[in-house]
C-alpha cells in the first residue's frame, strides 16, 4: 500500500512546540520525527495531551499567537515552518487538509452548512458556485449525510455531534487533498457511520495516492486502517512500529498499557426493588425548518430507576441527545416527565431551578458548553455559586480541588483556561462541574467520545464508584457500546427517533433481536476477541 518515493508526502524532523505562558515556556511536544510517503496510512496514538494534535496544528500553521514550533516539517521537500502566509494558505484546504476534533467550534454558527463547504471549493478550485454547490452536495452524499439538500440550508447548532463531523469531513475531503490529517475524525460518529468514513477515506486514497495521518484513541480503528504507528507520551514518539509490530509486540510499557486499556467489569446490579427516579411517557419532539415540521422523538417511554443506569445507543441523528435535552427540559417536548414523583413537564423555569441541583448534565461537546472567559475552577464551581450562595470561596476551591482530583486531573489546573486543555481534559472538567454538586440524576451525553482509551476506563470506573457510594441514577447516551455494557443496567436501542429495542444491557448485547441492533454490535464488537 506504500508508495515508494524517495521524497517523503510529509517528513517531521526534531519537532518541538512551545508554548509562553504567564509562569514561564512550556514545552508541548519535544524533538519528535516522522514521515508519511504518498497512499500510506500513518496513526498517531496516545493519551490526551500526549502532543498528537499540537504536533499537526503546528505543520498546518495554526499555533495560537503564544506559540512556537522548531524544528523541519517538509511537504514534498518544502519547509512548512518558513513558508510566508501567502504560500501556506494555498496549500491548506488544497494539497493538504485537516479534520479537526471539535466540529462545533470549527463551524461558523452564522453561515448554512452549504456555505461553509463550499468556501474552500471556491477559493481553491477557482469555479463558479454552482459548480460548487453541485459539488458540496456530492461530498454530502459520498458521507451519508441523510437529507443531504435539505441539510446544505441547515446552520450548525441545528445538526446532531455526528453530523457535524460528517460535514468537516466533506469539507477536508472536497479538494481531493494530496495530504489528510484526521484528528479524531470519527469521535462523534456511531460506528455504523464510522466504517462507512473509513470506507470513503480509503476509496479516496487509492485512486488519489493520498497520504493520511489519523490521530485517534481508537485502537480498534488503528489495527485496522494504518500502515505504521507513532506512540506518543508527554509530547515524545517513545515507540514506532508497523501496526502488526505494534499491536503483536509492544515494547514501551506505556505501548502495552494503552493497548491494555478497556472498559472492563460490571456495575453492580440494582435493586430489584428499588423505587423509579425518574418516569416519561409519551415524549415528542417536533422542529419547524421553514414550512416544514419534523418529529424527530415519536413518543418514547422510559423509565430510571433509583441507583440505575440507563443507556441510550443508536446513530447520529436517532434523537439520543434530543431525547437527553427533552427530559432536562431544554427542547420543548410533548408528553409526561416526573422526577422524585413531581411533574416537572407543567413546570416554569423559575418553579424547575430547585431541580436542576439534583439533575446534572454532561454535554458531548466541552468546548462548546465550557465558557472560555472563565477559569477551570470558576466552571467546576459555578454550579456551586449557583444552587449554594451562602458557601464561602475557600470552600468553593476547596471542593474544585477534590472534584478536579477525582477526575484526575491536578488541583493546579484551576486556575488555567479552556483553552489551555486538551479536548479530554475539557471532557474531564465537563464531568467535574456536573459531580461536584453529588446530584440524584447525572445524564451523560456521549461523556467519553472524546476521552482516549486509559481516560475513558478511568473516567467509567469513577463514574461506577461515584453511582455505588452516592446511590446516582444515570441515562448514559453513547454509541461506544463497550462503554455502555460496562456501565448500564438496561440499554435502549434508537433509530430515527423511535424505540427499536429495550432490555437488560447483557440480553440486548449478547443476544438482540432487532436486526438494526445487530448491525450496530457487529460493527462496535468486530475488535473483540
Amino acid at each position: 500500500m506504500t508508495a515508494d518515493h524517495h521524497t517523503p508526502l510529509l517528513s517531521v524532523e526534531a519537532l518541538s512546540v512551545h508554548y509562553a505562558t504567564d509562569g514561564g515556556e512550556t514545552c508541548a511536544v519535544r524533538d519528535v520525527s516522522f514521515r508519511i510517503e504518498p497512499g500510506e496510512t500513518v496513526a498517531i496514538v496516545g493519551e490526551s495531551g500526549s502532543g498528537k494534535s499540537q504536533s499537526m496544528i503546528a505543520a498546518m500553521g495554526l499555533l495560537p499567537h503564544n506559540g512556537r514550533a522548531t524544528g523541519r516539517i517538509a511537504f514534498r521537500g518544502d519547509d512548512l515552518l518558513r513558508l510566508n502566509p501567502q504560500a501556506l494558505r494555498t496549500l491548506r484546504g488544497a494539497e493538504i487538509s485537516m479534520i479537526f476534533q471539535e466540529p462545533m467550534t470549527s463551524l461558523d454558527p452564522l453561515y448554512r452548512i452549504g456555505e461553509q463547504i463550499m468556501e474552500p471549493i471556491l477559493r481553491h478550485r477557482r469555479v463558479g458556485r454552482r459548480a460548487a454547490r453541485a459539488r458540496a452536495l456530492e461530498m454530502l452524499r459520498q458521507v451519508h449525510m441523510p437529507d443531504p439538500e435539505r441539510q446544505m440550508r441547515a446552520y450548525p447548532h441545528e445538526l446532531s455531534g455526528g453530523q457535524r463531523q460528517r460535514v468537516m469531513i466533506a469539507m477536508a475531503l472536497a479538494n481531493n487533498p494530496s495530504l489528510l490529517i484526521a484528528d479524531e475524525p470519527t469521535t462523534a460518529l456511531d460506528v455504523t457511520i464510522q466504517a462507512e468514513i473509513i470506507a470513503l477515506i480509503a476509496e479516496l486514497q487509492r485512486k488519489n495516492g493520498m497520504g493520511v495521518i489519523f490521530i485517534t484513541h481508537d485502537l480498534g480503528l488503528v489495527r485496522h486502517i494504518a500502515d505504521r504507528v507513532y506512540v506518543m507520551h508527554r509530547g515524545e514518539v517513545v515507540e514506532t512500529g508497523t501496526v502488526g509490530a505494534i499491536f503483536e509486540r509492544p515494547q514501551h510499557p506505556y505501548t502495552r498499557a494503552l493497548l491494555d486499556a478497556a472498559p472492563r467489569g460490571r456495575k453492580i446490579p440494582v435493586a430489584a426493588d428499588a423505587e423509579p427516579l425518574l418516569t416519561a411517557r409519551g415524549l415528542r419532539v417536533s422542529f419547524s425548518t421553514g414550512r416544514r415540521r419534523i418529529e424527530v422523538l415519536h413518543g418514547l417511554d422510559l423509565t430510571v430507576r433509583q441507583g440505575e443506569t440507563l443507556g441510550i445507543v443508536g446513530e447520529s441523528g436517532s434523537g439520543k441527545s434530543t431525547l437527553a435535552r427533552a427530559i432536562l427540559r431544554l427542547v420543548d417536548a410533548e408528553g409526561e416527565i416526573s422526577f422524585e414523583g413531581q411533574r416537572l413537564d407543567g413546570l416554569s423555569p423559575r418553579a424547575l431551578r430547585p431541580f436542576r441541583s439534583r439533575i446534572q448534565v454532561v454535554f458531548q461537546d466541552p468546548f462548546g458548553a465550557l465558557s472560555p472567559h472563565m477559569t477551570a475552577g470558576q466552571i467546576v464551581t459555578e454550579g456551586l455559586r449557583v444552587h449554594r450562595p451562602a458557601q464561602s470561596a475557600r470552600d468553593r476551591d476547596e471542593q474544585a480541588v477534590l472534584a478536579l482530583r477525582e477526575v484526575g486531573l491536578p488541583p493546579e489546573t484551576r486556575h488555567r483556561y479552556i483553552h489551555e486543555f486538551s479536548g479530554g481534559q475539557r471532557q474531564r472538567i465537563a464531568i467535574a462541574r456536573a459531580l461536584i454538586l453529588k446530584p440524584r440524576l447525572l445524564i451523560l451525553d456521549e461523556p467519553t467520545s472524546a476521552l482516549d482509551r486509559m481516560v475513558q476506563k478511568q473516567v467509567i470506573d469513577l463514574l461506577r464508584d461515584l453511582q455505588q457510594r452516592h446511590g446516582m441514577s444515570y441515562v448514559f447516551v453513547s454509541h461506544d457500546l463497550a462503554a455502555v455494557r460496562a456501565v448500564a443496567d438496561r440499554v435502549l436501542v434508537m433509530k430515527d427517533g423511535t424505540l427499536v429495542e429495550e432490555g437488560p444491557v447483557d440480553q440486548v448485547l449478547s443476544a438482540p433481536d432487532a436486526a438494526y441492533t445487530r448491525a450496530l454490535i457487529a460493527a462496535a464488537f468486530m475488535d473483540v476477541a
